[in-house]
């Protein structure tokens, strides 16, 4: 598809978007949110794209946060309506998709680039890095899930902190607090993304989307997350990655897993 805020690429099982806008520093609008949606929706349902890897254009941003002149002048409904539309059209959507998302973090991701780097199902950056919700210094709260997952991921305290203080931190303090897994030059960032997506590749797709189930499940108000740990366990069982990767460690050879 011709995209026209972002960038998709395909290779050897990775799928890379890309988002391209490098003279407002990759900031999300509306439209860059529904291309987004598209890619990740098209890529997921690409059975050879094992794992899809979001990053910024350039080397100063993964994202620098949402365009606010496309909200400067809402009312209450409509920054309501704002908030609802962009969860459930990218951030709750990429938390909750079957292919692994890992966010390459290139530069600043502030506001919504952060909680688009929180809703990926895990992050690495480079060293120059800088993330932070400055939302409070604009009279507003995060939107776009970054209230829920920014505890989630380093603690009560510390969040409360960043969005009360709308300060930022830098790539190393962000791995510190587990907010990232790994930090290195920006010119090895995309190898190791590609490294780490070589290691998922290597394993059950299938499994890995079941396993993303569970996991999600213990953030989920109301759901049981041991309960939803066993059903997709059993419903391993049942696939044929399964009987391959079973039968492969009898057998004392690699599985060659079809993602079924």
């Amino acid at each position: 598809m011709n995209y026209k805020n972002i960038l998709t690429a395909f290779n050897n099982g990775i799928t890379t978007i890309t988002i391209n806008r490098p003279t407002k520093l990759n900031a999300l609008n509306i439209a860059t949110i529904q291309e987004l949606h598209t890619a990740f929706d098209t890529a997921d349902k690409e059975a050879n794209t094992k794992v899809i890897l979001i990053t910024g254009s350039g080397e100063k941003a993964f994202v620098a946060g949402a365009d606010i002149s496309e909200f400067a002048d809402f009312d209450v409904a409509s920054g309501a309506d704002l908030a609802a539309k962009g969860q459930e059209l990218l951030f709750d959507f990429v938390d909750n998709l079957s292919t692994p998302v890992i966010a390459v973090v290139n530069g600043f991701a502030l506001g919504g680039g952060l909680e688009l780097a929180m809703a990926s199902h895990f992050r690495i950056a480079s060293t120059n890095a800088k993330m932070g919700l400055p939302e409070t210094s604009l009279g507003v709260i995060p939107g776009y899930g970054g209230t829920q997952r920014l505890p989630q991921l380093v603690g009560k305290g510390r969040a409360m902190e960043l969005v009360m203080t709308a300060g930022m931190i830098d790539a190393a303090t962000a791995k510190e607090y587990g907010l990232v897994n790994h930090v290195v030059e920006l010119e090895a960032l995309m190898p190791l993304a590609e490294k780490i997506a070589g290691k998922i590749m290597k394993n059950s797709s299938v499994a890995i989307s079941k396993a993303i189930t569970a996991v999600n499940a213990n953030f989920k108000v109301g759901v049981n997350g041991f309960e939803t740990e066993v059903k997709e366990f059993g419903n391993c069982f049942g696939t044929e990655d399964f009987k391959e990767g079973t039968t492969a460690f009898l057998e004392k050879r690699k599985a060659d897993f079809s993602g079924k």
